[in-house]
Order: structure tokens, then sequence, then C-alpha cells
């Protein structure tokens, strides 16, 4: 319960904020940010000690949970021995975070360019393709989400990259593996995988010889969650090798264990030639990301000048934290776990579809997931338009924070992301509220049917 003195502090907190702070993907006019000073495994407390359950580990960060004591102790211990050294000078921290990277990734990705976080990881990981290539142009999808730096918007396709236009030139979009909501009007099964044609198809159009690189999120996240067919990435693979044109795996969001794997695309049997990550790497502790890339791009690279660089790359408190990270993700079988829950999670999410009109598509890998909702199955429409909102899923997060459950809600999307450390239990009290929170949204059809 919260006292007279935490309630004033708080009220300081919230009022220092709205003076001073602004906050992002905002209108700063009709903020009224929640106030947290708390938060311990997968819940936090707001200034009233109301508890909530964290289905969205933040912004898909936070995979070991909150406050995690053996992170939060390798922080306190490496500020204690050094808190920062320039990036031109090799660290115990920084060389030890790399080799343990080198076993956890994918078996040709051996070095590592260390960010501050996801965003300039694309942009540096173009940068590298570029120059290892010779070539300018890089392919990515309409429904993708890299990061809100220049370059990272522009190879970006949702709706936040159109406002801040023109960016960086040499960037070209494909369509997506949205199976849902296939663009070719297909079935998966009997689709013969046009959406990986239609990329190849591209390539051809702009000339293979100026494409340096396919880049991708393995499992696309903020924009729906969408898992594509493993013939999908292979065949990306294929067309990739047969141009001689990189894939770049964006495993921001979906690295380190979110989709009960250590990083989304071993799922389907293929390797990227650089990948990016940041998120989960450290699960937000301190700012970091980084670029892997094969040993045939560093030989490739390796006597040419490398245009890259960042004040804080390969920070030692950051790194300390990665280092704890990772050894807890194998200490505490934590992957393993997200697998399994992953089993729960599809039963649970078929569950909901079975029972609630509204839900028109569910879908996860691990615990990285997606409900889909719809005024009507048959036509699929969105229950709200996309880029929109609407009443109905501002009832929706109304009910669910009354419920204690914090979820990221986005157009007809309900993303499902809590920490991997979650257990059975607490994936069945994050169900309940779900359950009541869609009751409400097949009240609003009702309604509007009638």
């Amino acid at each position: 319960m919260a006292t007279v003195d935490d309630q004033r502090f708080s009220d300081e907190v919230y009022r220092s904020d709205r003076e001073h702070v602004l906050h992002s993907w905002s209108v700063q006019s009709r903020l009224k940010p929640m106030v947290v000073n708390e938060a311990r495994g997968i819940y936090f407390w707001d200034s009233g000690g109301k508890r909530y359950l964290d289905l969205a580990s933040q912004l898909v960060n936070s995979n070991i949970g909150h406050q995690h004591p053996k992170v939060v102790q390798a922080i306190k211990d490496q500020a204690d021995k050094l808190c920062y050294i320039a990036p031109s000078i090799a660290t115990e921290t920084r060389s030890a975070l790399a080799k343990l990277l080198s076993t956890v990734t994918p078996p040709r990705i051996n070095h590592f360019f260390f960010t501050n976080g996801g965003a300039d990881a694309n942009e540096n990981a173009i940068k590298i393709a570029r120059l290892a290539t010779g070539r300018q142009k890089i392919i990515s999808r309409y429904r993708s989400y890299h990061g809100s730096t220049y370059g990272a918007i522009t190879l970006t396709g949702d709706p936040r990259r159109p406002p801040v236009e023109p960016g960086i030139p040499g960037v070209i979009k494909v369509y997506d593996p949205y199976c849902y909501r296939c663009t070719f009007g297909q079935e998966y099964g009997s689709c013969r995988i046009e959406c990986a044609k239609h990329v190849e198809e591209t390539i051809l159009y702009e000339n293979p010889k100026t494409v340096a690189a396919i880049l991708i999120e393995s499992i696309t996240g903020s924009n729906g969650v969408f898992i594509p067919p493993r013939e999908y990435l292979v065949m990306l693979r294929e067309i990739c090798d047969t141009y001689h044109i990189l894939l770049i795996a964006d495993e921001v969001m979906s690295g380190f264990g979110r989709t009960g794997e250590w990083f989304a695309i071993n799922a389907f049997g293929v390797e990227p030639d650089i990948m990016t990550m940041a998120k989960g790497i450290n699960s937000g502790y301190v700012p970091l990301g980084a670029v892997g890339i094969s040993d045939a791009i560093a030989t490739a690279i390796a006597d040419q000048y490398l245009y890259c660089g960042l004040t804080y790359s390969g920070h030692p408190l950051a790194c300390a934290a990665a280092i704890a990270t990772i050894e807890a993700y194998q200490e505490e079988e934590l992957i393993a776990n997200a697998r399994a829950m992953g089993g729960v999670t599809r039963g649970s999410m078929e569950d909901l579809k079975r029972k609630h009109p509204c839900v028109g598509d569910v879908r996860n890998q691990g615990l990285f997931g997606c409900i889909e909702l719809v005024k009507d199955r048959a036509s699929r429409e969105p229950i709200v338009p996309w880029n929109g909102s609407g009443e109905v899923m501002a009832a929706v997060e109304r009910t669910l924070l009354a419920e204690g459950v914090f979820m990221y809600l986005r157009w007809n999307y309900m993303f499902f992301a809590p920490p991997i450390i979650i257990n059975e239990a607490q994936l069945n009290e994050a169900f309940r509220a779900i359950d009541r929170a869609l009751t409400v949204a097949d009240g609003y059809l009702q309604r509007a049917a009638s």
C-alpha cells in the first residue's frame, strides 16, 4: 500500500515528467504516463501499489524479467572495476562477451561489432554489407520495423516511416509472408510460396549485381508477429546464394530465447550472413546491441577501413550485464522454458479463438505471439482499421489494466511477449484476464450488429 509520502514522491515524478520529458512515438499533449518505481520478475507496480503482470516484457526486451539478481550484481561488480573505456581499447567484458556470443549464435556468425541498441545495429549491418559486397541496394519488407534512426527507419516499412521521409537512398521494399492476409490471395499449402518468388522477381528487376543484402526480421515483430512458412526462409537463403546477396537477420526482438530458440531463425534451418541483436542480449538492463558477421564477411572486409563507430560501443557495464544474462539463460534453462511455455500459450490462444467471435487469428512461436481481432471472421475485416484505433481496443486495454495485466496493443493486434521466466500458473493468470478483455470486445461486436 502506497503511503502519503510515496504519493507525494510519485506526484513529483509525474509533474517533472510532464514539464520536462519528451516521450517516444506519442503526441506529447495527450500523454498521461503511468508512474512505476518498482519491478521484480514478471511484475511491476505503479505508484499506487497496484501490481501488473508484464505481458510485454516492456518493449519485448526484459526477457529474463525485472531485477534479476545475477545481472544486477554483475553491473555492480563491473562498476566497481571499470565503468568505461574507449572502444578502441581491448577490455575483458567486451572480449568475453564476443567469445560467448560466438557459442550461442548460428555457427557461421563469429565476429561482432557492438552498438547501443537495435536501430544502430541495423544501420551498421547495412554499412558492413555494402562494404563487403561493393553494392548499394538493400531489400527490406513493407510490414517491418528496424529502428527509428534515419537509415533504420528507411529500412522500416510500417507507418512510422513516411512522416520522416526522405530517408537514405538505395532501399527497396517487398511484400511479406503474412499468411492470414496473403498479399497474393493464396492459402498456405497450395501457394508455392509466392511471397519468396516475389522477392526474387524484385531482385531481377533491380539488377542482382546492384543488391547488397536482403534484411528481414526472422519473425516480424511489432507489425503483427508474422511467422513465415519454413520454405520461405529456405527459399530466401537459396535466392541470396544464387545472386551472391547477403542475408541479414534482424533478431533484435525475436532473439535470445523469445521464440523457444536462441534465435528465431534457428527453427527454420537457415543461417544468415549477418545478424543483428539487442533487447534480450542483456534484457535492457544497460543499452546494448550487436552486429554479428560470418567468417567470410570478416575476411572480405579485413583489409578495408570500417566506417562504423560509436562512443559507447561495447560499453563495459552493458557487456557485463549481457554476459550475466546469457549465463542466466543457460543456467536456468530459460530457452527450454520458453519453448515449453510456448506450447501452453498455443493451446490457450486456440481456446480463446474457439470461444470469442472477435478473434480472427492467433499465432505464436515460443513466447512471441499475437491475437488478431476482427469484426467478422469470414471477411477478416480488422476490428479497427490498419494504422488506426478505436473505442473497442481502448476498452480492451482498460479491462486488461484493471485486471492487473500490461499488454502491448497496436491496431487490431494484441501482442503476447512475457518474460521467458514465466511459469504455467502465471500464464493461466494472464489468459484469464485476456479472456475477460476479449469478452468486452465481443460485446462491442454484438452491439454493432444489433
